[in-house]
């Protein structure tokens, strides 16, 4: 991916409002300098800043894996999206614990964060990087300045394309603000890049310009499939959509289970499959993944360098007697491990064997030996049983092409999902949805976990609520799903469902309900007269 740099933009100590008044005349590269008349000049030019703004979900800045963040006020190496994103959505649940100390990390499992949470901040700064990026690009395609540039035909044509899936790509990224923090400051390429102070939007409001702009933009986007692996197309947008609307009860007090169950459906038709295997779902060349893969943020081990993403997923649940070698890394961090609750989602294993256990569910990928289930103390990284679902080998066990950082990608939206979508807002009343085709998509699942034949399909009766919630943790652990699928089924903050040291008890115990948002930054807050806090903080 070709980089580039926009004068560059230090994002800890300022508003997302600055960062819409950002001079964008020049693109710095290594050894060139260019201005943006001659970038946006050629289709060629305005794809070669596409790339930036697809690269900004896989790297921390222009020098990987250090030297030149993207942003500022956090450690660049805890920087990258996913990183930032699965600290959030997976630290604060049943399913993950982190041994490390870094301020601002163990608050996560003890609910105890703060509106000064580096953490917290990081990925709020991130996705509002990324949107910046996002809205210059789109004012740069617009009608007016392709004519004004001489630029028509195929190549125009070409770069309303393009407009498109920043669009998507937007939109991804108010929808994680959204989801995360519920009602952030708002920017579109329209907005005056003068302005030191964009205007607060409303979680609702938010809502509806989401899916406004995703029903607005998916048709013209490209065709499912049709477009180049790593670049959005026709069905990450009609994925996006189901996915919002999965949670519009949660965002917006009233349920859209309709446009969950229609637009999985348009998902599931578009000609995905399952890939057979679920263990190589996760592994370095998972590129090859295109049949079950919708979107994902590419990673390669000597390209897209730093600390988070796919290599952080291999290096951090790596230590005690795990060996470096079977996950194709260097060694581990001897960080990351799962809740009892989420290894008591799967059948009970037959052996200590890696990489599952002879466990009858394929999906039950953690390791045992060394590792006690119980975690008496979350700071020793032997308490609690690491997953092994990310490893930088291929599908022989051959290592990654750079053994410090992977080349596994992460799949932003994947066909299992819908399924999973689909199941969920049937069984809620979502108009078309059919139960049996419903219990049809989740045995899919079940019959690739088990193997056709081996116990693993359930009948009608079984497909309750309840289960499908334990499916999407069986299914979906460790991708980034967890927080939001709690939330919706009111179990993220409550003192019913508990699980070890959730909330600080070693138990479990309840939190106040304010805690299923995350608070606005406080360094957000001192500039922008215009944001309101979040109830609670």
């Amino acid at each position: 991916m070709k980089r580039f740099a926009n004068n560059k933009l230090f994002i800890a100590a300022i508003s997302f409002s600055l960062l819409v008044s950002c001079n964008k005349n020049k693109i710095l590269e290594p050894n060139d300098q260019v201005t943006s008349a001659a970038v946006y000049s050629t289709a060629a030019g305005y794809k070669s800043v596409l790339a930036k703004v697809y690269a900004a979900f896989a790297l921390t800045g222009n020098n990987g894996p250090a030297g030149s963040a993207d942003i500022a006020g956090i450690d660049e190496g805890t920087s990258d999206f996913f990183r930032l994103f699965w600290c959030a959505q997976e630290l604060s649940t049943d399913e993950a614990v982190v041994s490390w100390a870094d301020a601002g990390l163990p608050d996560f499992h003890s609910m105890t964060w703060s509106a000064s949470n580096t953490f917290l901040a990081g990925l709020y700064y991130r996705s509002t990087y990324q949107i910046t990026l996002c809205n210059e690009f789109i004012r740069q395609c617009s009608d007016a300045n392709l004519s004004k540039r001489g630029i028509s035909g195929d190549s125009a044509t070409m770069i309303r394309y393009y407009k498109q899936e920043a669009r998507l790509l937007r939109a991804y990224q108010y929808w994680v603000l959204m989801d995360v923090f519920g009602n952030p400051p708002f920017a579109t390429e329209g907005d005056q890049l003068g302005s030191a102070t964009p205007k607060q939007i409303d979680r609702a409001s938010l809502y509806t310009y989401i899916m406004n702009e995703l029903k607005d933009m998916e048709g013209s986007l490209i065709a499912p499939r049709k477009n180049e692996y790593g670049r959005a197309d026709q069905a990450a947008a009609w994925a996006l959509i189901a996915r919002v609307a999965l949670n519009a009860k949660v965002y917006t007090g009233t349920a859209n289970w309709d446009d969950a169950v229609k637009y999985s459906k348009k998902v599931i038709d578009a000609g995905y499959s399952l890939i057979s295997n679920y263990t190589h779902l996760m592994l370095a060349d998972n590129n090859n993944n295109t049949s079950e893969f919708i979107l994902t943020i590419n990673y390669d081990g000597n390209a897209t360098q730093n600390y988070g993403g796919s290599t952080f997923m291999t290096h951090a649940p790596v230590g005690g007697t795990e060996k470096a070698s079977d996950f194709g890394v260097d060694g581990g961090w001897a960080g990351i491990r799962a809740t009892g609750n989420l290894i008591d989602l799967f059948p009970a294993p037959t052996s200590t064997a890696f990489p599952n256990n002879g466990n009858p569910d394929t999906r039950a990928e953690y390791w045992m030996n060394g590792q006690t289930k119980a975690i008496a103390d979350v700071s020793v990284y032997t308490n609690g049983y690491p997953m092994t679902k990310y490893r930088n080998v291929d599908v022989n066990g051959v290592a990654g092409k750079n053994i410090y950082y992977a080349d596994i990608d992460i799949p932003v939206f994947r066909l299992a999902e819908q399924y999973l979508i689909y199941a969920e807002a049937t069984l809620r009343g979502g108009a078309g949805g059919d139960a049996s085709q419903a219990l049809t998509y989740i045995n899919k699942l079940r019959t690739r976990a088990y193997g056709p034949g081996n116990g693993g399909t359930i009948t009608t009766s079984d497909m309750t609520l309840n289960f499908l919630l334990d499916e999407r943790g069986r299914e979906l652990y460790w991708e980034g799903f967890r927080r939001t699928d709690l939330v919706r089924y009111d179990r993220f903050t409550d003192g019913v469902y508990l699980w070890p040291w959730k909330g600080g008890s070693k138990n479990g115990t309840g939190v106040s309900s304010y805690r299923n948002l995350f608070p606005l930054p406080t360094a957000d807050l001192s500039v922008n007269p215009n944001l309101k806090q979040n109830t609670g903080y």
